[in-house]
């Protein structure tokens, strides 16, 4: 069963000094939903995180949460007024304050904030330290804190700005997915803000891909993935990459790898000239095959390599193999395709 409608952003226009960042907005999370605005630099996300605080008023279009609008064009509720809780890039901890007085600081009238900071420090895994204070304290017990205390007076929306960018890259994938664990453990919503779409996937239920100040597509991680509706979100997720074909028929391409049938149609007329989308995992190491490719590049990823290929006609392509297939720049190697998921686009 579908839950209730939380947040929903309509129309929305927002920015800074009357200069627009973010145009014609349009995306809902359920409650108990996770959701996250993912892309480059600059292009809107922390802009829209922060109008949604309250922080940044709104230009046009409106802020409804659990049915109350909360921003529009001339009206903004104030952020304490607005059950939306925040945890900032560098965690925001009060330096002064022990641990358990930082988780408590939002509750200090509470008559069971001892109660409540208790099962808070529980549930971040730190309730043996809540006497330390946050100079004591690794990058990743800080975080914990910060979540700790954004969660303490019962937010209705939990906001995320860059939650993990100043943790090292293993700290970073744990904690992550702990988080997650965390807000389902307790039907939190979320929305967090990231460049980096393995943290995106690895946290969210919906993924918002923004590029210079709209929103390109709202979707699941899978969706995204494999059904990207613009160029631009195909090539910014899962090192998309596009090579030039020509449409034999509505499933059906022919590119110089070959002939490509998907499991889609387009309806473009026959021999329309097509950007074919594939991905790293689309092109497979097949030593027999006749197809050969030159190695130009490899970056060791642990469980696999990815390899840079060049073909014969100097086109560039991206794959990867298992690991134990330890291939030399410079020689030659069998490829064939594998790309059920045919994605393709008019070409530019």
């Amino acid at each position: 069963m579908s839950q209730p409608l939380l947040l929903s952003l309509r129309n929305l226009g927002c920015g800074y000094r009357g200069q627009a960042v973010v145009s014609d907005l349009n995306l809902h999370l359920n409650a108990g939903d996770i959701g996250c605005l993912l892309g480059p630099s600059g292009c809107g996300k922390t802009t829209t995180l922060r109008a949604i605080a309250g922080f940044e008023s709104v230009q046009q279009g409106e802020i409804s949460l659990a049915g109350e609008v909360i921003s529009r064009a001339g009206f903004t509720l104030a952020p304490e007024k607005r059950r939306v809780g925040m945890v900032f890039q560098d965690y925001a901890l009060f330096p002064h304050l022990s641990v358990a007085q930082n988780v408590a600081f939002a509750i200090r009238q509470h008559p069971q904030r001892e109660q409540i900071t208790r099962e808070l420090l529980e549930l971040v895994k730190l309730e043996t330290l809540g006497q330390r204070y946050p100079h004591e304290l690794s990058g990743g017990q800080q975080q914990r804190v910060a979540l700790a205390r954004a969660l303490a007076p019962d937010p209705q929306l939990l906001l995320l700005d860059e939650p993990f960018s100043n943790l090292d890259g293993e700290l970073r994938r744990k904690l992550s997915q702990e988080v997650r664990e965390i807000l389902k453990a307790r039907g939190i919503s979320a929305i967090l803000v990231t460049h980096d779409q393995q943290e995106a996937f690895a946290v969210s239920d919906h993924v918002g891909v923004f590029n210079e100040g709209r929103l390109q597509q709202w979707d699941t991680p899978y969706n995204l993935y494999h059904e990207p509706l613009t160029p631009f979100v195909a090539s910014f997720i899962g090192q998309g990459y596009f090579i030039r074909g020509q449409l034999l028929s509505p499933d059906t391409v022919q590119t110089e790898l070959g002939v490509i049938r998907g499991n889609r149609a387009y309806q473009w007329p026959t021999g329309s000239a097509v950007d074919v989308l594939l991905r790293p995992d689309d092109i497979v190491y097949a030593p027999g095959s006749e197809l050969q490719a030159r190695i130009v590049g490899k970056t060791f990823l642990g469980a696999a390599t990815l390899y840079r290929l060049q073909l014969a006609t100097g086109s560039l392509l991206e794959s990867i193999f298992p690991s134990h297939a330890d291939l030399e720049p410079g020689s030659h190697v069998g490829i064939r395709i594998a790309a059920d998921h045919l994605v393709v686009f008019p070409a530019h």
